[in-house]
C-alpha cells in the first residue's frame, strides 16, 4: 500500500442487520463495511451465530461484531505502519434506533 499526500486517512465503519430472515434456523444476518477515505477495504455479510429475540438485539449483536472488527482492523493498520493517523477514533455507524440507547 502506498500512501502519499497530506490528507488524513480516515477509517469509518458501517453495519446493519435484519431480523430472522432465515426462518428455518431463526437466525438474523449482519453486514458491515469499513472504508478508508471512502474506499471499501473490509466487508462481510454473515448469519449471526446466536438467535436474536428482537430487531434491537440483532442490531446490538451486529454492532458488537463490527466493533470487534474495527479493533482488529485498527491494530492491523497500526502494525503495518502505513496509516500515520491510526490514533484517531474509528466512527461506526449503524441503523438501529432501539439498540443505540442500550449500547
Amino acid at each position: 500500500m502506498l500512501v502519499n499526500g497530506s490528507k488524513d486517512l480516515i477509517l469509518i465503519g458501517y453495519t446493519d442487520s435484519d431480523f430472522q430472515t432465515d426462518k428455518d434456523a431463526r437466525k438474523s444476518t449482519l453486514g458491515s463495511v469499513f472504508t478508508l477515505n471512502e474506499a471499501a477495504v473490509v466487508w462481510k455479510s454473515i448469519k449471526q451465530s446466536c438467535i436474536a429475540d428482537s430487531t434491537m438485539e440483532a442490531g446490538y449483536v451486529a454492532a458488537c461484531e463490527a466493533s470487534k472488527e474495527a479493533i482488529w482492523l485498527k491494530k492491523f493498520l497500526t502494525d503495518l505502519e502505513v496509516v500515520p493517523n491510526m490514533h484517531l477514533p474509528i466512527t461506526l455507524y449503524y441503523d438501529n434506533s432501539g439498540a443505540v440507547p442500550n449500547s
